[in-house]
């Protein structure tokens, strides 16, 4: 096949891009325009991609981890987990900033993805460091960085898409997240510790031990939330599918009883922003079928296995490969996309170098997920600037650090798999 034509989708997408369209819809232009040059049967192709669409029950869990999250987020929710980590840090200097940090991995645990948790509870988080006299860059930065724990600890939306793709039990994917999303957040927890000393940031509030079991049993009912998504997946009681409408339900019940907070128009504007979210992620999947079958067809992926084992069939040098490209792709591209379209041409050179596609799972979902807050492009950083007016180079220059840090954890991860896979090997 002439190569032109190989590449053409990827052309197209790239010109889409570059003028504004939305990047589902770049991705299906791209691929109609390949099938339109090559005379393949758009009918067949058409038929194809939704028959993989609506026999692929994984994907019912995104809408529901969506719209769990948004129901959490309305009301006083959010407040009351605030209070609840803020009497569980108590006292200590830079309390705020660990508060951010716990924030962001208790809420991973129903959102599952970064952006929602960066302008959802981040701006909450950015406040309330405000209102102790932190400066805008460095809250800003901590927010972003904090949030890249969302999609890696579970649930994840991205490691639900990798499964689906990939093959793999998604409730071993979830366990594999565990560890590294900790790691993250332990090293974050150093690294305030040392900056808040060196600034001299503002020190908490000790709570009394009664006022502590007070906000400790307001926040309960929130706080059950991931343990019954994730308490079901691994026992086997039920599907990840079937956990997201558990969670969905369970957070409807504890809005409308135990908190009285959700109000029929707050339950409707979650509907709403859950359907808008959906239909984004909806455009990104099916534009991405649509190029997974350019790719397949053309040839472009045996290309692409070739290159690689010209260059290596070593799996510790792929790896590294697989860490550079995951994290430029992170940086420039929607962590949808870069998993739909381009998971798919690593995952057989992986299993032909035997790599555990759990651990890579992980591997690549850090790499997209640190990529959302590095320079130059950086979304998550983007997001917090942005909802604060605070320049985005300052911000990018707190971070810096960090990622840093987050860095070494992706090291760790990357050439010691048990710290993934060690956990998810408990479970068949």
């Amino acid at each position: 096949m002439n190569t032109f034509l190989i590449f053409l989708p990827l052309i197209i997408l790239a010109i889409s891009l570059i003028i504004r369209m939305p990047i589902g819809i770049s991705m299906i232009c791209g691929g109609v325009i390949y099938f339109l040059a090559t005379g393949q049967d758009m009918g067949l192709i058409l038929d194809t991609t939704m028959s993989s669409l609506f026999s692929n029950s994984v994907l019912v869990a995104i809408p529901l981890f969506i719209f769990t999250a948004n129901i959490m987020n309305s009301g006083k929710v959010t407040e009351y987990m605030f209070t609840f980590v803020k009497s569980l840090v108590g006292k200590k200097k830079g309390a705020m900033a660990y508060i951010n940090i716990i924030i962001s991995l208790i809420f991973s645990g129903m959102s599952g993805a970064a952006l929602a948790d960066v302008s959802g509870i981040g701006i909450l988080e950015i406040e309330e460091m405000k209102k102790d006299g932190y400066d805008m860059p460095f809250s800003c930065a901590l927010t972003a960085t904090t949030s890249v724990v969302g999609p890696i600890f579970p649930p994840s939306i991205p490691l639900v898409v990798y499964g689906m793709i990939a093959g793999v039990s998604v409730g071993k994917l979830f366990l594999g997240g565990m560890v590294p999303a900790i790691m993250i957040g332990l090293i974050l927890c150093i690294y305030v510790r040392y900056i808040s000393k060196k600034r001299n940031y503002p020190t908490g509030y000790r709570f009394t031990f009664k006022q502590f079991i007070k906000y400790t049993l307001k926040a309960l009912p929130a706080l059950i939330t991931p343990v019954i998504l994730l308490g079901g997946i691994y026992s086997g009681i039920v599907t990840p599918t079937e956990a997201g409408a558990l969670a969905a339900l369970y957070t409807i019940i504890i809005s409308v009883f135990a908190y009285r907070i959700l109000r029929f128009k707050d339950f409707i504007k979650a509907v709403k922003d859950t359907v808008i979210q959906t239909g984004v992620i909806a455009a990104i999947v099916i534009g991405a079928y649509v190029m997974q079958h350019e790719v397949t067809t053309s040839g472009l992926s045996n290309i692409i296995g070739s290159w690689f084992y010209s260059i290596t069939d070593n799996k510790y040098i792929f790896l590294f490969f697989i860490n550079i490209i995951f994290l430029i792709f992170g940086m420039f591209f929607d962590v949808g996309v870069t998993s739909l379209v381009f998971v798919p041409l690593v995952i057989p050179i992986a299993t032909q170098l035997g790599i555990d596609l759990v651990h890579l799972g992980v591997v690549i979902v850090v790499n997209m997920m640190l990529g959302g807050c590095t320079p130059p492009y950086g979304i998550l950083c983007y997001v917090t600037s942005g909802m604060t007016e605070t320049p985005l180079q300052k911000v990018f220059k707190e971070a810096i650090p960090m990622i840093l840090l987050m860095f070494i954890v992706l090291l760790l991860i990357t050439y010691i798999p048990e710290l993934v896979t060690g956990i998810a090997s408990l479970i068949s």
